[in-house]
């Protein structure tokens, strides 16, 4: 697979793959999480092809205290041949290239696979109180 940034033409793919992984929300417009990324550390919107198909994605980024990973997907189709951990690893080490000194991610309540993939990977739950406060002008 080669992972690769986003270019725009990938657009309505990454945003039909995140619909299939489950991974839009009311509330999240992906075509806007797509433009907000763009406007910022843009390299860090990936995305991992094979013959030109699109088939996994990533979104990191670095706030200077901590690093955060959203909208892992991986096509349905394309599962269990290791590109989430290839697509995580990359996302990794981009970070921590960068000096991250800690990842943190969100995975849904109840979403139990993808608890397990990250178990898998080394991440580990932390004890902690999620909390979130949207833009009301957004």
């Amino acid at each position: 697979m080669n992972i690769r940034p986003f270019r725009e033409p990938d657009r309505a793919r990454v945003v039909e793959l995140w619909d299939l992984c489950g991974l839009l929300a009311p509330g999240n417009d992906p075509n806007r999480d797509i433009d907000m990324k763009l406007a910022f550390q843009p390299e860090w919107l990936l995305v991992g092809e094979e013959d030109g198909q699109v088939l996994a994605t990533v979104m990191a980024g670095y706030e200077g205290h901590r690093g955060w990973i959203n909208y892992l997907a991986v096509d349905p189709g394309c599962r269990r041949k290791g590109y989430g951990r290839e697509m995580m690893a990359h996302a990794e080490q981009a970070l921590f290239d960068f000096g991250c000194p800690k990842i943190n991610l969100q995975v849904r309540a109840g979403n139990e696979d993808v608890k397990a993939f990250y178990e898998a990977i080394g991440y580990l739950l932390e004890d902690r109180y999620d909390f979130g406060k949207r833009n009301q002008c957004h």
